[in-house]
């Protein structure tokens, strides 16, 4: 079973990476930001160098005293270093097609393999969950678009996914720490995970949620006449893991000290992170004038999230997307899946605390996401709602209206590649 998992796994990576790069290989994203970034790195500089092959877009940039900065956290420049230092930054920026496909179905590979960590064990619903991940959510949009804004959401979802997966195997809390940082220096959101992944360190059930498998009557507490069967769960507790939660503390807390690191080295505060300062549309900066984080910006996140629909066109492909966002209910209607979960195991409770908290700062966030296909910002909490599903596909077949769900949303994401190179 575990050949058979593994095969059917790189065939899926494999297939994902090809499909992308067929998708974004004529796509321009025209910011690769990310790239020349590393080379500030590499060269003692926290400043983008414009150069006759180089200079940065007129938004999502902070210019300061001639320098001009990137605004976006820090990480996936370091995670660039080693690509840079070999290729140099002008060859990263041209092969960005490559090595967004690249990520992209490396993310759907990490996507597989925590599946099977939490307990899914039938391929079918395995490659059902990780093709809602890779092609019926913003995945696919994000991967096609490009750009500095995309490309730290495809690490930030591999770090988390990582994360997810030390939770289910190790639980090396300095490990989970590192990742969930790591992520968090990618996608600011993703900071409100952490003390999720403390209570993910906590649950013994994290080696093997034994509330997910509905057959195993031995791991049943018994009813009152002492049969066996009952319908709680065995939980069994372990006392409090300090060490773990101290390896976490100590490993976030290494991302915690680069972010004022960052910030007090570029803008000489360690409080001021750069987005306030990011030069933007004036329609963008009109709502920015409201507040960086406010309830203004509340009713309008919510409507790209849940109610916004495109335009019905009379040509192909006879609807219109107009950037600003699209209800997942259209586009990612298969993510419910989620709510199949067993919630009377902890663990299910953790991950939606997680998926809940890393979402709601996008929702009170001035830039809603644009340009966009879908609700890209929604994102950062995805890889803990799969990691739901896959407590639901553990726990019981997943049936055929939830696949049929996954596929009407990878068909209306397969609109988003038209879309991709024909909205602006």
């Amino acid at each position: 079973m575990k050949n058979r998992a593994l095969a059917a796994g790189l065939v899926l990576v494999v297939a994902s990476a090809v499909i992308y790069w067929l998708c974004d290989r004529d796509f321009k994203a025209g910011h690769p930001d990310f790239f020349y970034l590393a080379d500030a790195f590499l060269h003692g500089r926290t400043w983008l160098l414009i150069t006759p092959t180089f200079h940065p877009g007129p938004n999502d940039i902070i210019p300061v005293d001639g320098r001009f900065y990137v605004p976006f956290g820090p990480f996936p420049g370091f995670f660039f270093i080693p690509l840079v230092a070999v290729i140099g930054p002008d060859t990263a920026a041209r092969w960005e097609p490559v090595i967004n496909a690249l990520l992209a179905a490396a993310d759907v590979g990490l996507c597989w393999w925590l599946l099977g960590r939490v307990g899914v064990e039938r391929i079918g619903d395995r490659l059902w969950i990780a093709i809602l991940f890779g092609f019926s959510t913003a995945t696919w949009w994000i991967t096609i678009r490009g750009g500095v804004w995309h490309t730290g959401q495809l690490i930030a979802m591999g770090l988390t996914f990582l994360a997810l997966g030390e939770c289910w195997g190790r639980r090396r809390g300095w490990l989970v720490g590192l990742l969930g940082g790591a992520a968090f220096l990618s996608r600011a959101p993703l900071a409100f995970a952490l003390p999720f992944y403390g209570l993910l360190l906590w649950d013994r059930a994290s080696e093997r949620d034994r509330a997910s498998a509905p057959d195993r009557a031995s791991e049943r507490r018994p009813d009152p006449d002492g049969k066996v069967g009952g319908t709680e769960p065995l939980n069994r507790r372990e006392s409090l893991p300090w060490a773990r939660w101290l390896g976490l503390g100590l490993g976030f807390g290494a991302s915690i000290a680069v972010f004022f690191w960052y910030n007090a080295t570029r803008f000489a505060s360690p409080f001021e992170s750069g987005y306030a300062l990011a030069v933007v549309p004036p329609w963008l900066a009109a709502r920015r004038e409201l507040g960086l984080f406010s309830f203004v910006h509340l009713g309008t996140n919510l409507d790209y999230l849940f109610w916004h629909l495109p335009q019905r066109i009379a040509d192909f492909p006879y609807f219109r997307p107009d950037g600003l966002g699209m209800s997942i209910f259209l586009t990612s209607p298969g993510l419910f899946y989620a709510i199949r979960a067993d919630f009377r195991s902890q663990r299910a409770w953790w991950l939606a605390g997680a998926t809940v908290a890393t979402l709601v700062p996008s929702l009170f966030y001035y830039g809603g996401g644009w340009l966009q296909y879908g609700y890209r910002y929604a994102l950062d909490a995805v890889p803990f709602a799969i990691a739901m599903c896959g407590l639901a596909a553990a726990r019981r077949p997943m049936h055929l209206g939830w696949k049929v769900l996954i596929a009407f949303g990878l068909v209306i994401n397969l609109g988003g590649v038209y879309w991709a190179y024909h909205l602006s």
